[in-house]
Parts: structure tokens; sequence; C-alpha cells
């Protein structure tokens, strides 16, 4: 039997036999698309191409490219664990013709390659071709049908649909009809009961496709209307865990060695037998699959977070270790210990794997502690809108409640329908699917762009020509309307552009196109899309087939570029004194800041900063000269010592920076010589994830400013505290010791104020209907006397005490109620109670069963809420 290792060397080293070059995966986490935050298809490292945004190098390529699919249009996260075949992370085997081969070859290989060099039965295999549209005046495919008519029966060649069997990259774009071939790894016994005929694309756990082959032969325009594409497209993709499974004679991807290995340390860790417990075996699957995902977004630079592509990591780690929490009884991290076992599996292909162990088990350790508190916090919250006591179920939860423990805990709906069962309740489904879909809309409404056809000037291709020039002559090759959040704006593609385009971290060039009269447009903004620079402007120059100069903002692109170059000799000097553990994990570099994220355990030192600090500025005063060689062979950059950073995709040829010994691949622009930098300072260093630091500096001007501040602090500092004293650190002492002294005498002061007002509260106890009773009612109450007072008289009084407070100081209104335990044995909250009375303050609280307390804004209604403290018990006072 062939190991899931052999498979897929199998599958490159066969094309690579029919003259495809073979590429590396690209990361899973994509940095420089702003239309998709993670490579959900083997296309997207080739969109530029496809496209005509970037030249065609290699007519023929294959590879396994690393996937995930959890959001949009390929969401299959709700069907992880749950069955045999859809995963969140996965690997796609695919091979691409750009202009060369197409139906003819592609189905002749794959055939060749599943029957002959896999030796999967062909007598279980079916076909699936486009029946054609009528409405787009789309005829069958009958090109591909009559390829497949030498390999299969025709009864086995099946006609698909419009949803099934034509593929579109958007709205826009290339698109065209597809062959899906799928298989049946049912029994003989099944298959002699069910034509599998019958089961192709119904979602049959064991008829099920492994191979998409794309035939890109129109172009979609906004208008929805096709043209045939000048170059047509060969774009193929199978799924490589469910190849695995149908050449390893399983019936689920989870009983293959991909992911075997790690399902076998689940059971080992949580003391759990895989296949003798439905729940707990969705549960090891769902954490088998999520902890793949996780691992290597982190290796590709993404780090759970609140934000983005960093949010969708945290859910996805959160869903796996709420599986095990609720499953198979983990309660403490235990995730992170998964990793070895990956490594074993997928450390062959994919090194970085090994080469970030360490990080990986940190940021996934954190992230597991980190929910594994919210979890409880979050099931406090959902106790709290319980009833007293079990006897009083049978309600409902509210559905925005439901959504809030959702949203902002991590929890699930069949979580919370969990626990609400033990209380006899249920949960509103129509409230909570409301506060769904208004979330869902939000972020369609945010994230939605409406982009208008490409209106085509002239015909050429764009060129960048900003690392040697700030200015040039230029034309306009096309633009195009763009609508986002109701602002329209302009996209515009030059023939030749100095304006750096948004990449790598380096923000984009703005400026002006000047016209042939003087006249200027402004450009805000570049972007890359799909690796196409396009210039952002709120209007069109009037004349646009015109001549124009681009001129770049030089002032903003120069405070940039000493950024730029202060973060490559920061990471050297980072290096050399903390270690060479240190990694950039990523950057931001504006005019105003550069940002810089980098592994390191432990938070540094004040003297390792200033140590940095004067090494770069060490560098800055030898005023090293750029040293920039591009179109270098990737080898060759590394082989001279160009650190090469996981998660970021690199061509053969590179482009390499040095400054004196630092030498990085680089894209972005650079001061000519260190010493323009002037002067740089840290201002900031703290943790953004386990393992995981994050420096902010400021440079040149910037940090001219950074500094002028600094000096007019210490100045107002030295006027306001050193008046009396020769020297600041004397007239601070003296202000730290007469400060500290003046607490203790107010400490003293609170102490003696809070013995008195206890004294006197208890003069005034009532005792009604067996229970003792203290109701205050004061202004200028400090909270913290109040509160201490309460647990006072709790110890005081044991047994059947109700202390209830209504305060307000410094214009805060407060409630605050104690209940002795026997009280709250019978029965009675204090949580409960706070939060009913404290509408009539305008407010709202809640907390334990034997205290509570609750803010509000209206001061007026202490009074009353205090009585309907009190009136909830029966119990009345005056």
């Amino acid at each position: 039997m062939m190991t899931s290792q052999e498979i897929r060397q199998s599958f490159t080293d066969f094309f690579a036999s029919k003259q495809h070059q073979i590429v590396p995966s690209a990361p899973m986490v994509i940095k420089d698309d702003p239309t998709l935050m993670f490579t959900n298809a083997g296309m997207n490292q080739f969109k530029d191409i496809i496209l005509g945004n970037a030249p065609i190098k290699y007519p023929r390529i294959a590879d396994s490219q690393k996937c995930l699919r959890v959001s949009g249009k390929h969401n299959d996260l709700e069907e992880v664990g749950h069955d045999t075949y859809h995963h969140t992370m996965f690997e796609m085997l695919g091979n691409w013709s750009f202009g060369d081969y197409f139906k003819k070859e592609a189905i002749a290989w794959a055939w060749e390659y599943l029957t002959e060099v896999l030796k999967l039965d062909a007598d279980r295999l079916y076909a699936t071709v486009f029946e054609g549209s009528p409405e787009e005046n789309l005829e069958r495919d009958d090109e591909a049908a009559g390829y497949w008519e030498k390999y299969l029966p025709a009864e086995r060649i099946i006609n698909g649909n419009k949803k099934d069997n034509f593929w579109e990259m958007g709205d826009t774009g290339p698109c065209g009809p597809c062959s899906e071939i799928h298989i049946d790894i049912r029994s003989d016994e099944e298959r002699r009961k069910v034509d599998a005929l019958s089961l192709v694309n119904n979602d049959h756990p064991q008829v099920i496709e492994i191979w998409n082959l794309v035939f890109m032969q129109y172009n979609r325009k906004s208008d929805g209307s096709l043209e045939p594409l000048p170059a047509k497209v060969i774009d193929t993709g199978m799924g490589f865990e469910r190849l695995c499974m149908a050449v390893q004679g399983k019936l689920s991807n989870y009983d293959t060695d991909v992911f075997q290995p790690i399902i076998a340390k689940i059971g080992e860790i949580t003391n759990t037998a895989y296949g003798e417990d439905e729940k707990k075996d969705i549960a090891m699957r769902v954490i088998a699959d999520h902890v793949r995902t996780i691992a290597f977004s982190i290796t590709d630079g993404q780090l759970p977070s609140n934000a983005k592509a960093g949010y969708v990591i945290r859910r996805i780690l959160r869903r796996a270790v709420r599986y095990g929490y609720t499953f198979l009884g983990m309660h403490e991290a235990f995730m992170y210990r998964l990793v070895p076992s990956l490594i074993q599996v997928m450390g062959d292909a994919y090194p970085e794997l090994d080469a970030q162990k360490t990080l990986i088990e940190k940021v996934i350790q954190e992230e597991e502690n980190s929910f594994l508190r919210t979890l409880e916090t979050g099931i406090r919250l959902l106790e709290r809108s319980l009833p007293p006591t079990p006897s009083q179920g049978g309600g409902v939860l509210s559905g925005d409640v439901a959504f809030q423990l959702y949203d902002t805990f991590g929890f699930p709906l069949d979580l919370t329908e969990l626990i609400l069962r033990e209380h006899d309740m249920t949960v509103d489904h129509k409230g909570f699917d409301t506060e769904m879909q208004k979330q869902k809309d939000r972020a369609r409404n945010a994230a939605a762009v409406e982009t208008g056809d490409w209106v085509k000037v002239r015909d050429g291709e764009t060129e960048f020509v900003g690392y040697d020039e700030t200015e040039t002559e230029t034309q306009v090759l096309r633009y195009r309307k763009v609508k986002q959040k109701n602002k329209e704006f302009y996209q515009i593609v030059l023939t030749k552009s100095p304006f750096y385009a948004e990449m790598g971290g380096q923000v984009g060039d703005s400026g002006w196109l000047v016209d042939e009269n003087g006249a200027k447009t402004d450009i805000f903004d570049t972007k890359r899309e799909n690796n196409l620079p396009v210039h952002l402007t709120n209007k069109l120059p009037q004349q646009i087939e015109s001549t124009f100069v681009a001129k770049i903002d030089t002032d903003k692109r120069t405070a940039t570029e000493c950024n730029h170059t202060a973060t490559h000799l920061m990471h050297e000097a980072l290096r050399e004194t903390l270690g060479a553990h240190v990694e950039q994990k990523g950057s931001y570099v504006s005019p105003d800041v550069l940002r810089f994220d980098f592994s390191h355990f432990q938070k540094m030192t004040p003297e390792e900063i200033r140590e940095v600090e004067k090494r770069v500025t060490e560098k800055i005063r030898s005023d090293m000269r750029i040293e920039e060689h591009r179109h270098v062979p990737i080898e060759e950059a590394k082989a001279q010592g160009a650190m090469a950073l996981f998660g970021e995709k690199y061509g053969d040829d590179v482009r390499t920076v040095r400054f004196g010994s630092s030498i990085e691949l680089c894209g972005g622009t650079h001061i000519s010589s260190t010493g323009r930098i002037g002067t740089f300072r840290i201002v900031s260093e703290g943790a953004i994830a386990a393992g995981v630091r994050r420096i902010e500096a400021v440079t040149a001007k910037g940090c001219e400013e950074y500094l002028y501040k600094m000096e007019d602090v210490l100045r107002e500092v030295k006027n306001r505290v050193a008046a009396n004293a020769p020297e600041i650190m004397v007239g601070l002492s003296k202000l730290v010791s007469e400060n500290e002294e003046m607490m203790k005498q107010i400490q003293e002061f609170v102490k003696e104020r809070t013995e008195k007002l206890k004294h006197e509260i208890i003069a005034r106890k009532q005792e009604v209907n067996g229970i003792t009773v203290f109701k205050v009612l004061l202004p200028m109450a400090m909270p913290e006397m109040i509160k201490d007072i309460a647990f006072q008289l709790k110890g005081q009084f044991p047994e059947n005490m109700l202390f209830v407070a209504g305060t307000d100081f410094q214009g805060k209104p407060m409630l605050t109620v104690m209940l002795s335990d026997d009280l709250v044995a019978r029965g009675l909250h204090a949580g409960n109670m706070v939060r009913e009375a404290a509408k009539h303050i305008q407010g709202g609280g809640g907390g334990q069963p034997h205290f509570a307390t609750a803010g509000g804004k209206n001061a007026d209604g202490l009074n009353m809420a205090v009585e309907a403290i009190l009136q909830s018990l029966n119990v009345e006072t005056h």
C-alpha cells in the first residue's frame, strides 16, 4: 500500500515526466491580495498569470498546494469532523497549462495517472461534463465528453449543471466548464444494490469527487456576459486526503496515514479509544483536522488574533478546544502536544513545521489556556441567566444571549443547549439566527466591493521604475470605477510608474499625475491587486489619453524608506543581541512609524532595548550605502546569506538589499545610505502572541519629534516637582515619599470610618420575619467601604442575614446585596436580585448568588431600587 508521502511524490514525478515545472506550495495565508485572506484553491498563486498581469514563465506547472476553506463560497467548517471527507486545511494536487495543452491532454493524463500509476479500479471511476446553459447560449461540453468516451462507457459520463460543472474565479474574470472525476469506494455488495450513477454529486461519503479539471476559456464581464479568453487555461485540483483514502482502501480520510498518527496521539493524551463513541470520534476528528490548520497558519506568519485572518484562525482553534473540553473532558491545554505527531506526518514535505516547532507549540498552548479561561467566564455568564434552582426550569434563553455566548466567548449553539438541558431549558433559535444574520450582513456590507469592467485605453504592460526614479513620463493603460462602503473611486494602471504599490508591509506611495497643461490628479494610494499595481484616485484626469508625468510625494517616500531601512538594521541588531532564533514574523512600514514582529520568548529588558538602539545607531553613523541586486537566482541569494522568511512566496529570481552585513530578500524601497536616517529610537516593545514580540520605533524627523516631546515632558516634570530641589530625581523622591505617607494616613482614616459606619449600620439593623436586615442609603460612600462592611457583616451574622445598600459616590449610583449562605441555599440569588432592581437606577449588574453589585445613571432611583430588593423577599422595613 502506498503511503501518503509516496502518493504525493508520485503525482509530482508523473507531471514532471510530462514536462511540467514542479513549483513549491505558496503560503496558505495570503498577504498581498485584498480580495482573499487564505489560499482556498491551487490556482490562487497563479491568478496574476491567468488574468494576464504577469508573463508566462512556465507554460506547464504542477504542485501540491496547502489550502484553507473556512469562509465565503467555499465554507466546509461545520461539516469538518462530522463527515469523513471535509477539511479546513487540505492539500490540493494540481497541474496547469497556460496557453499550451487543453482538454484532450488534461483528460488523458488524469486517466493515465489514476489508473496506470495509482492502479485505481477503472470500473469505479465516473466523469461529469457541463450540460450547457441555454440562458447563456452555452452548449453541452461535447468536446470533453468525446475525449472521455475513449476511457469510459457513455453511461458513466454524466451531465452536470452550472453549479457543479461551470467554474468561475469570481463574479467577474476567467471561467469555463469543468469535468469532475468521481470514485465509488463502496463495497461490491453495496455497489450491486445501488448504482453509483444515482449517487454522484449527492453528498454520499463513499461516492465522492477526487479531481476537478477546469477548462478556462471565457472571461466574465461585469454585465454578466462572456467573451472568449485569448489564451486558454487548464487548472486542475485533486483533494490529496481523498485520494489517499481511495488509494489506501479506506472509507474515511481520517483512517489514512495522513491523520491516524495524530488521532492516535489524541487518544493517548485523552485516554480515549477511537471508534467506540461517535461523539468522541467527531471530537477527535475535529481536533486532528484543526491542529493542522493552526500549525500551518502560524508557520505562514498568521497568528491567532481578533482581526481578519487572525480571527478566523483563533475561531478554528477555539472550536477544537471546545470539542476537547465538551466531549473528551480536556479542561487543560493539550493540543500543543500534538505538534510532534503532525511533524511526523507532514514534516518531510513541509520542513517549516519542524523549523518552527517551538513557536507553534508555544502559540497554541497560550491560545488554549486563554480560551479555557474565557470558556469558564462564558459558563458563568450562562449560569447567571439560569433559574436559581433546577426545579424552576422550563424557560427559554433569549437568542441575543445565546449569540453573545457564541460571538464573544466562542460557545457554539450546541454547547449552550447542552448546558440548558440540565436545567430543562431551551434556546430561542429564531432570535439566535436573527443575530447571526445581522452579523453576516454587517460583514458582507463592510467587505462589499463593486468593480466595473476595465476600460482599455491602449495595449501594453505596466513597468515599475520606482527603484530608480521618483517621477516619469507615462500614459494610462486602463482604468475602472470601484465602489466600496458607499465611496466611489477609480483604479488606474499606467504604462510606467514610480509609485510603489503596497506590499510586504510597506505602504503604497501617493502623489500626482500631471498633464501637459500642468493640471494635477491626486493619487491618494497605490495598491497591488493580483500582482497588478493600481493607482487610486477620486477622479479621472480630464484627458485620459494624454501623456502625463507621474510624480510621487518624495517627503512621504523618504520617510517611509528611512523606516524600512531601519527595519533591516534592527532585524540584524535583534539577532546579534538576543540570538539567532529571532526571526521576522511581520512588519509594517509607513512614513510615520515602523512596526516589527519577531520570534522571542520573553520580554526584552531595558538593557537589551538600549543595546539594540546602540547597534542600529552605530550602523546609521557608519553611513553604509545600499547594495542592491535585482534578478538574483534564489539559491544564489540564500548562499550569500540572505534570509528567506517562512510564509513568503519567492520566485526563481529575487532582489537582495544589503547594508553592510545586513542582507535580506526584499522588494521594497530603501534610503540610499544609512546616514540619511539620522536618528532611531524604540518607542514600545511588547507581546502580541506567545513567543512573538512587537517593536514600534521611529526614525529621522519622526524620531526628532518623539525626542522633542520627551524633552518637553521632562521639562514640565522638572518645573512641577523639582522647583524646591536642585535635582529632578531628588524632587521626585520627595514627592513619592510624601505620597506614600499621605496614603497611609488615608488608609487609616478609611479604616476608622469603615468601622464607625459598620457600628452605625448594626445599630439600625432590623429583625423581620426571622431575617436580620441591614438597609443602607448613603451619599458619598466609597464602594470599597461598602463591600468591606458587607463581608464583615456576613462573618458576624452568618445566618438569616440580608445586607442591601444604595450609595452614590462621585455621581455614580450603586446597589450592593449580600446574603448569608443559608438564604442562598433556600433559593435566593443576589445577582438576580440586583439585576432586576438596577432598572430603577437605569443600569445593570450581577454577580454571585451570595454577593452582587449593580451600577447605573439615575441616583434618584436608589430608594426605589433598595425597596424593590426588599419587596422581592416580602420584607418590609421602615
